[in-house]
C-alpha cells in the first residue's frame, strides 16, 4: 500500500488526512447550492460521502485530503490514481486526477490554486505520478485561472460533453500536465 502524503505545508495552507470530525463540515460546504453551483453532482448522498471519505485512509488509489487555514478547514481536496486507457502493456497507476472544493467563506484567498499545487506536487512527488488532468466548467472562470495558474495546459475544449444536473449539457475543459513538465517548471536555476 502507498503511504499518504500528508500533512503537507503549500503556502497558507495545511494538507492533512480527513478526521471523522471533518466529515460534517465538509458534506454542509459540499451541499451548498453556491458551492455546487459548477459541480456535475449537485448534490452527494450524505451517508455515501461519509463512507467514501473515511475509507480514504485505508485506500492506495484515494488521496483526498482537507485543507486547513489558521487549524480551519477551508477545503476539500482530491487526489485520485487512475488507470489510463487499457492500452496493453500500459504501466498501471501511473496517471492521476486532481480535483477541489472550497468553502466559500475562503473564497478569493487563494485556497484553491494553493491546494492544486500542493495536490499536484503529491502527484509528482511522493505518490511519483507520470500524468495528471483535472476538469472544469467552461463558464466557471475561477476554476480555470486556478488550473492555469498551477502550470497545466488546456487540453480540450469538450463541447456539451458533460451533463449538469440543473443546466442540462455544459461545456467542459480538461487539462493535464506530466511530471517532466512539473519538475521544469518547479527546477531553480543554479543561479538562484
Amino acid at each position: 500500500m502507498t503511504s499518504h502524503p500528508w500533512p503537507m505545508r503549500v503556502g497558507s495552507l495545511l494538507l492533512r488526512e480527513a478526521t471523522a470530525d471533518d466529515v460534517e463540515h465538509l458534506l454542509s460546504f459540499r451541499n451548498d447550492p453556491e458551492v455546487n453551483r459548477f459541480m456535475m453532482r449537485t448534490r452527494v448522498d450524505p451517508d455515501e460521502f461519509r463512507k467514501d471519505w473515511l475509507a480514504i485512509p485505508g485506500s492506495d488509489r484515494d488521496f483526498s485530503c482537507v485543507a486547513e487555514v489558521d487549524g480551519a478547514v477551508a477545503a476539500m481536496g482530491f487526489l485520485e490514481i487512475e488507470d489510463g486507457m487499457g492500452q496493453p502493456g500500459m504501466p498501471e497507476g501511473t496517471e492521476g486526477m486532481i480535483g477541489y472544493i472550497v468553502d466559500p467563506r475562503f473564497a478569493g484567498r487563494g485556497v484553491a490554486s494553493d491546494l492544486a499545487r500542493g495536490l499536484l506536487a503529491a502527484a509528482f512527488g511522493p505518490l511519483g505520478l507520470r500524468r495528471v488532468t483535472a476538469g472544469c466548467n467552461a463558464d466557471n472562470p475561477a476554476s480555470v485561472r486556478v488550473l492555469e495558474k498551477s502550470g497545466m495546459r488546456r487540453e480540450q475544449h469538450g463541447v456539451e460533453d458533460s451533463w449538469h444536473a440543473e443546466l442540462g449539457w455544459v461545456d467542459g475543459y480538461q487539462y493535464a500536465m506530466l511530471d517532466r513538465e512539473w519538475r521544469a517548471l518547479h527546477e531553480r536555476s543554479p543561479s538562484s
